[in-house]
């Protein structure tokens, strides 16, 4: 039995579809905690068993968790949650109990690269997820910690920019390169690990796309595969907290999001190594012709 957390989010509803595919041939069962059932697909609540409510709940960690052998975790986002460690590790006190209690074997989790640098302990929401990794290894579960650079499908939230003024903003050094995944790399990496549980120990699986980018690369990237000029507008971190202000957002994420772009442009993502099994396959162009083109022109 597998279980499933965020099952409609950008990585959970890619791993769910995955599974849906592999599962049969591994003779395992899924199981999925979703607030809202009715926003997984039909074809996916008629094969999987839905616990419905929030993961960071006791009660519903506990009826999922039942008879489960390995566990896919993701913590939502709060806006206004009151402090990171809230976000992450006051998320997920309660699985960490749930983990042992029901002897939950194997545990994967989506985190962030950064850690064992200088930068790891000043990085916001990323020193905050690797807290988070620490508090589930600590309860002796096999523990895999997706370790993920910034992704690709974040440019997805500046269509809207892209296509009506050719513009896309972000707040690192235009030439500073570094790694970027896909989403869907990163829930196949998750299908892997999950299908395949014969690791032990706890760890980092690092996701780290095929190739450093920087912003003007991605510009002149994504200028090709859309046929116009698209340009890079560097934001500075003030304009960034405004405007993160302005969505609403409490100001203890707000501080997090600044803190964690601050040491990215600094170099958070650059301590480790692009190797075979560190590289993941979906190339940027790839992603813009099969995912940013389509969002834009539509």
């Amino acid at each position: 039995m597998i279980v499933i957390t965020t099952p409609t989010g950008q990585i959970g509803s890619r791993l769910l579809d995955i599974l849906l595919n592999e599962a049969p041939t591994h003779d395992e069962e899924l199981r999925v905690i979703v607030r809202d059932p009715g926003k997984l697909p039909a074809a996916a609540r008629a094969r999987v068993d839905v616990v419905t409510g929030s993961h960071g709940d006791a009660a519903v960690i506990d009826r999922a968790f039942t008879g489960a052998d390995a566990v896919f975790w993701l913590v939502p986002s709060n806006p206004r949650a009151p402090s990171l460690d809230a976000v992450y590790s006051g998320f997920t006190r309660a699985a960490a109990e749930a983990f042992k209690t029901h002897g939950v074997g194997h545990v994967v989790g989506v985190s962030a690269l950064g850690r064992g640098t200088p930068l790891a302990d000043r990085a916001g929401l990323v020193t905050a997820s690797l807290a988070m990794d620490d508090l589930i290894a600590s309860t002796g579960v096999a523990y895999r910690a997706l370790a993920n650079p910034s992704f690709m499908d974040n440019l997805l939230w500046q269509v809207a920019p892209i296509r009506d003024h050719g513009v896309f903003t972000d707040t690192i050094t235009a030439d500073r390169k570094a790694p970027m995944a896909a989403t869907r790399d990163i829930a196949a990496a998750a299908a892997g690990l999950l299908l395949d549980r014969t690791w032990s120990g706890t760890g980092e699986v690092p996701v780290l796309g095929p190739e450093n980018l920087s912003a003007n690369d991605i510009a002149r990237t994504i200028s090709d595969v859309l046929g116009r000029p698209v340009r890079y507008e560097r934001q500075s971190l003030d304009d960034f907290r405004t405007a993160l202000t302005g969505r609403g957002i409490g100001n203890a994420i707000v501080e997090g999001y600044v803190d964690m772009m601050r040491a990215k442009d600094e170099g958070l993502d650059d301590g480790v190594q692009r190797t075979p099994r560190t590289a993941s396959p979906t190339a940027f162009r790839e992603w813009c012709e099969e995912v940013l083109k389509p969002a834009v022109l539509a």
